[in-house]
């Protein structure tokens, strides 16, 4: 029988060599236009610098933002490792700040139509990642095409970026509605984004959440407000994150505090935190869709 420090290092042993929780976001929002991206990448810098691991998939089909705004041209993508002529380590690019990106890819459009092998081989090079990875953060399209709602639900938490505008509101909404009402999502997070002040996105949120709590049965997260400012124009010029570019900026603090209050929310399920998870019930849920 093993005595109590042996049993401890077996303990030990076993932990290491299983896959840890990760933590899958979508960022998302209900129209285009509102910061979604410069969310996304900057979230996903922070949570970098804090030590952790961060893989940022951009899932933004026909626009590819992250690559856009980052000024990353990537030889392959995701459609290459269903075709076999990568793996997923291969094809993810080092992005700034010690973040890994899966670059947008048009593959993932046959999503539902994967075969049997090329199935197993997508969650055989997501589950290979594990052990390196605390975060996968999801960067969707706008809207709520069968793509975005797929990627939603497929994630464990939905964060959706609105700005004080009546049709970003509206949108943003709209698609909770379709979440909740339609799939039966029931958890989101908002973040007010270019607002003027901390109050101004608390307000943005309590009106989103008061049509929210009235007509759908869910729980809506303020999750914090990012200023308006222009350092974040002048960091998307220069095609860098202004978490990096600038790191004093009052909008880089801002996107600080929103990784620091992400980081408390709760790990998931030892099952439902393995990334081969998310993959099963992305190309489940892209099925009953009739694909991306």
């Amino acid at each position: 029988m093993l005595d109590n420090s042996r049993q401890d290092q077996a303990a030990g042993l076993r932990r290491m060599a299983q896959p840890k929780p990760v933590k899958v976001i979508a960022v998302t929002s209900g129209k285009g236009g509102v910061g979604k991206t410069n969310v996304s990448v900057n979230l996903a810098v922070q949570l970098a610098q804090m030590g952790r691991g961060v893989m940022l998939l951009d899932a933004d089909l026909g626009l590819a933002n992250v690559d856009v705004l980052l000024g990353l041209s990537p030889k392959y993508n995701l459609s290459h490792v269903l075709e076999g002529r990568a793996t997923l380590e291969e094809i993810l690019v080092e992005g700034p700040g010690g973040i890994s990106i899966v670059p947008a890819a048009s593959g993932l459009q046959r999503m539902a139509e994967l075969s049997s092998a090329e199935h197993a081989g997508l969650i055989r090079g997501f589950s290979e990642l594990n052990n390196d990875l605390d975060y996968l953060i999801i960067d969707t399209a706008a809207g709520i095409s069968d793509g975005v709602i797929s990627f939603a639900r497929a994630a464990r938490e939905v964060l959706v970026v609105a700005c004080d505008e009546p049709s970003s509101i509206t949108d943003a909404y709209a698609l909770i509605k379709v979440m909740n009402c339609d799939y039966g999502v029931q958890r989101f997070h908002m973040v007010a984004n270019r607002v003027r002040s901390g109050r101004e996105g608390e307000e943005l949120y309590r009106k989103l959440a008061m049509v929210c709590n009235r007509f759908l049965d869910l729980t809506l997260d303020f999750a914090g407000a990012i200023p308006e400012d222009d350092y974040l124009r002048k960091a998307v010029r220069r095609q860098s994150p202004v978490s990096i570019a600038y790191p004093s900026a009052p909008v880089s603090r801002a996107f600080g505090e929103l990784a620091r209050r992400v980081e408390r929310w709760p790990l998931p399920s030892e099952v439902e935190g393995h990334l081969e998870f998310f993959v099963e019930r992305l190309i489940q849920f892209s099925a009953a869709a009739g694909g991306l």
